[in-house]
């Protein structure tokens, strides 16, 4: 009987990133009421769906912006003086790590490893690379990022 119980509930958890990972997708985030909508037809409690959540990095529990900058905090970046790119994103967007902005065009996040440690420092743009990072060049990135805005 408690392996038959197991069984059911690691296919139900098997399947629950993909769930969270096709909402975010589509909405952005994983909102409160879409854990209570999952919590009941799945029979898992809530808190454990929120600490699932909570757990991996790359799920959001708040809307985000149009532009989500994840920087890499490997070694190898941080020895390549991704601190300092982290203190001009900070200072640049008014936010700390984890915000973000007023105005909803960007939200900031550290990162382990993104797999760039031959062109540190790096970070993700919406999920895509970019390497090499240079205060100019970011700053550079922001104003044209804004500037879409427009």
């Amino acid at each position: 009987m408690v392996k038959k119980q197991n069984k059911k509930a690691n296919k139900k958890e098997d399947i629950l990133l993909n769930i969270f990972h096709e909402e975010q997708d589509k909405k952005g985030y994983i909102s409160i009421d879409f854990l209570k909508k999952i919590s009941t037809k799945y029979n898992i409690p809530i808190s454990r769906l929120y600490g699932v959540v909570k757990f991996y990095t790359m799920l959001r529990t708040e809307p985000q912006g149009k532009y989500i900058i994840e920087l890499c905090g490997s070694p190898t970046c941080v020895l390549h003086e991704s601190r300092e790119i982290e203190n001009f994103l900070k200072k640049e967007l008014k936010i700390d790590i984890g915000d973000t902005t007023k105005d909803k065009m960007f939200s900031v996040y550290k990162t382990s490893c993104i797999g760039c440690c031959d062109e540190p420092p790096a970070m993700l743009l919406n999920g895509k690379p970019i390497t090499n990072l240079t205060i100019e060049k970011v700053k550079k990135l922001i104003k044209e990022l804004k500037s879409k805005k427009k």
